[in-house]
């Protein structure tokens, strides 16, 4: 079978969207919580320059909508060349990581060559467990 779109999230949650992270974020995440080495902070870095130079930022992730991104498979052999640094590092940190690929992604509200956003599905509610419950 063949998939339309591609994304590359984490298990943990974003805090605006609720959803699993994407890569992007990820790497971020280790950079700022000092986990990457500064040689392998610049090389991210490059990759995100570049995906900033190559590849639009759709205007609902510019407002912060509660939107997540999804690769064009059709038009995503030079996005995927260029991530997979970033995949390495997630790797080099042992930063679980999915590669998830889909013909439904939920409601596109944005598209261009290279992507898709799409709106992020309900709010996911989490209720905290009683100190004495067990799954047993």
């Amino acid at each position: 079978m063949d998939f339309k779109y591609c994304r590359i999230q984490g298990l943990e949650l974003a805090e605006n969207t609720m959803y699993a992270k994407g890569i992007f974020s990820m790497c971020m995440q280790l950079i700022s919580n000092d986990v990457m080495e500064e040689e392998d902070a610049d090389l991210y870095r490059e990759i995100d320059s570049w995906f900033a130079e190559n590849l639009p930022w759709p205007p609902p992730c510019k407002r912060q909508e509660k939107v997540v991104c999804f690769f064009k498979t059709e038009n995503s052999e030079e996005m995927m060349k260029m991530i997979r640094p970033a995949l390495w590092l997630l790797e080099k940190y042992h930063h679980p990581f999915y590669l998830v690929y889909t013909n439904t992604p939920g409601e596109i509200v944005y598209e261009d060559k290279y992507q898709v956003a799409v709106k992020v599905p309900g709010v996911l509610q989490i209720e905290k467990l009683q100190e004495n419950w067990s799954p047993e």
